[in-house]
């Protein structure tokens, strides 16, 4: 009885459908122009007349595509040419004559701007394509969304929910029509997903079981089962174009044989269960287990070495509030408690929409898991406070007759929708995000292409692996892809050290050994252990303090550069932690003492850089909540416009703990343990101070700066 309360139906001519699609995305594509509008009276988004964007993991895409581009690439180099957006973006460049910068600036906002189609589509479907048009102009504004397909976020995110969502209106087209023509629908698109990102593989083994959820529960009927095993299909571990294959012969098999079909119904359903159970089922299975967001333990080697997890340094899988959850969901909290609300009757109307399930709960997963997930559930509460708002017109219609009516049902909900998009359409006016590089870093990078060779190595953190690779074409140690703890280490102890010696020495063995690995399948464990096994050592401890003095290194053909930017210092005490670690227990070494300050201001003798933190010049200490701490060094750092160094240091007591750099360029003081003062990264980009016969600068500016080893 309440679903008669609950129906919106209505009869959406196909011209009415092309509009709300058509205007739907023309509104999310000018939205997207906001960014553009008001980051001009803050900085720059371009580089010689070029838009940057503000992605690091485009640069590995954009990469990608330059090489397809290109038509060639070196071997070891971890160029994404195989990797779909690289492929797409590298056709649409040759089709469009658009410059590749430019290209993958707009291309995000473009074509995360279709996430209305299937939006349009899934409310012709429910019988109303204007709810689902409302839907469309709110779901691609909203926070979490807007963040990842706006100017410049160029990265598969454009398409993550998009296809997603289009399997989910080719499935619900499939089970309430029970026409088998639209059976590859669904599953094509859940082919295309898994093809697309990886990552959606487990989303779309969840949307697949919770179909199977439906069938068991409402349907029961034998086409369905049908076409589940018909579904089975596009999340088997089979290539893309196997899959496509598959599907396609299905498809015919099912036209012309439907009723064999159904007669050998579970000898049909057993086979392909079967298949799905050998080549995907238990992929699904283990992928659950062994998945990185459920189990944030340090990584373990097949010699037990301990290193430390790459996931717990990752803002975008540490736990997040429901209030952030809620926002970017759905951009205020009226907007979600509607949507959600919307949501629930939507199931309770439409019970096939069960599908969508794993998508909301996932995107409530955010809590848990990490701000990433989040845009999953945007759609479907955009959907629902849609519905609401429909539903409520709908009812409020009734009062009225008419012109009033049809006036109602149209401006009510449209207004109520306004209203949610409007505190969206406040927050993009103020996210305000910096580019990636600035001119001079870029700068820096075209000056080290000219220098380096294809062949040679850059050693920096995995944060600029992408955008180093990009502009300077060398290869890399790590990246955002190439991260884990067991690779990060050698790269982080040669970053951290005190000794520049043993710097080199980690590098030149980090840099063989990968290499080394690349061309020799065969070869097991980690970097570190086959530096041990290199030198006959099984003490994890003895081979750290082996490499502190000169040694007899492998040989190598590469030239190897140390990347050192300004902005690797908000970040350097999170680069320490993988290297500050017992391999042997993994037990972590007590935090080294950092703490960068930005607001600064004065009380009589003391210099306040936040509650806690106070610097005491009579007394010579750092006074610590109630501990005071007795200053080693006193630096100030001032770099000319080539980014040498003029230093005044002066030594306050020989046996203080903690040293003080003041960068009055930056109007920034830094308070840091004798370790990190003496690291390469500190010596080699602050102070100048490195040993001639190890280090050659060969790059500098206040930004960036670039050493060759020698």
């Amino acid at each position: 009885m309440i679903r008669k309360y609950l129906d919106i139906s209505r009869e959406d001519r196909w011209y009415e459908i092309a509009l709300y699609i058509l205007v739907a995305t023309v509104f999310a594509i000018w939205f997207r122009h906001i960014y553009i509008h008001e980051v001009a009276q803050y900085f720059s988004i371009y580089y010689h007349g070029k838009p940057l964007i503000n992605n690091n993991d485009g640069y590995y895409f954009a990469e990608g595509a330059r090489d397809i581009l290109a038509g060639f690439h070196q071997k070891g180099d971890l160029s994404p040419v195989d990797y779909p957006l690289s492929k797409l973006t590298a056709f649409l460049v040759r089709i469009l004559h658009l410059d590749l910068d430019t290209l993958i600036f707009y291309m995000p906002g473009v074509v995360g701007a279709l996430l209305a189609i299937p939006l349009v589509l899934l409310g012709h479907e429910l019988k109303n394509a204007y709810m689902g048009f409302l839907a469309a102009l709110l779901a691609p504004i909203t926070w979490s969304y807007y963040h990842r397909t706006m100017y410049g976020y160029y990265d598969t995110d454009m398409l993550v929910i998009v296809l997603p969502l289009f399997a989910i209106w080719g499935i619900y087209k499939a089970l309430t029509s029970k026409d088998t023509r639209t059976y590859w629908i669904g599953p094509l698109f859940i082919a295309m997903s898994i093809a697309w990102h990886t990552g959606l593989f487990m989303v779309s083994n969840a949307i697949v079981a919770m179909t199977l959820l439906y069938i068991l529960i409402f349907d029961r009927d034998k086409k369905s089962f049908l076409f589940f095993a018909f579904l089975l299909v596009s999340v088997m571990s089979f290539g893309f174009w196997i899959k496509v294959a598959l599907l396609a012969a299905l498809t015919v098999l099912f036209w012309r044989s439907i009723a064999a079909l159904e007669h050998y119904f579970w000898l049909f359903f057993a086979a392909v269960a079967g298949l799905y159970a050998i080549f995907g089922g238990w992929q699904w299975f283990e992928s659950i287990l062994h998945n990185a967001y459920f189990h944030r333990d340090e990584s373990l080697s097949d010699a037990k070495l301990h290193f430390y997890a790459v996931v717990k340094t990752v803002r975008e899988t540490a736990n997040i509030s429901w209030d952030t959850v809620i926002h970017r969901i759905s951009g205020s909290y009226v907007g979600f408690i509607l949507g959600l609300i919307g949501y629930i009757l939507l199931l309770i109307r439409y019970p096939v929409l069960l599908v969508s399930l794993p998508m909301v709960g996932l995107g409530l997963y955010a809590h848990f898991g990490g701000l990433r997930f989040t845009i999953f559930a945007v759609p479907f509460f955009a959907l629902g406070a849609a519905y609401l708002a429909v539903l409520a017109a709908r009812l409020l219609a009734v009062t009225v007759q008419g012109m009033a009516a049809r006036s109602v049902e149209l401006f009510v909900p449209l207004a109520l929708i306004v209203g949610l998009i409007y505190p969206n359409y406040e927050h993009a006016r103020h996210y305000i995000v910096p580019t990636v590089l600035t001119p001079p870093e870029i700068d820096a990078l075209h000056k080290l292409h000219d220098i380096a060779s294809r062949e040679d190595y850059v050693l920096t953190w995995w944060d600029y692996g992408y955008p180093v690779r990009y502009y300077a074409d060398v290869k890399t140690l790590v990246d955002g892809g190439k991260h884990t703890g067991d690779v990060n280490f050698p790269v982080s102890y040669a970053l951290t050290t005190t000794s520049q010696i043993a710097s080199k020495n980690m590098a030149v063995l980090d840099v063989y050994f990968t290499e080394k690995f690349l061309i020799d399948s065969t070869l097991k464990g980690t970097y570190i252990e086959a530096m041990m096994r290199y030198y006959g050592i099984k003490d994890p401890a003895q081979f750290l303090d082996y490499i502190q003095k000169p040694i007899k290194l492998p040989k190598i053909k590469q030239k190897i550069f140390y990347y050192l930017p300004l902005r690797m210092l908000e970040i350097f005490p999170t680069i320490a932690k993988f290297s500050q670690i017992d391999l042997t227990t993994g037990k972590e070494e007590q935090e080294h003492f950092f703490f960068l300050a930005n607001s600064i201001r004065r009380e009589g003798d003391l210099i306040v850089l936040n509650n806690m933190l106070a610097i005491s010049q009579s007394q010579g200490v750092v006074l610590y909540g109630k501990n005071r701490l007795q200053i080693h060094r006193i630096a100030q750092i001032v770099m000319d416009k080539d980014g040498r160094s003029q230093v005044n240091e002066d030594v306050a007591y020989p046996t203080g703990m903690v040293n003080i750099v003041v960068l009055p360029q930056l109007s920034k003081i830094l308070v840091v343990d004798d370790d990190f003062y003496d690291s390469v990264y500190f010596r080699l980009f602050f102070f100048d101070r490195y040993d001639p016969a190890i280090f050659e600068p060969v790059i500098t500016n206040p930004y960036v700066k670039i050493y060759k080893l020698k």
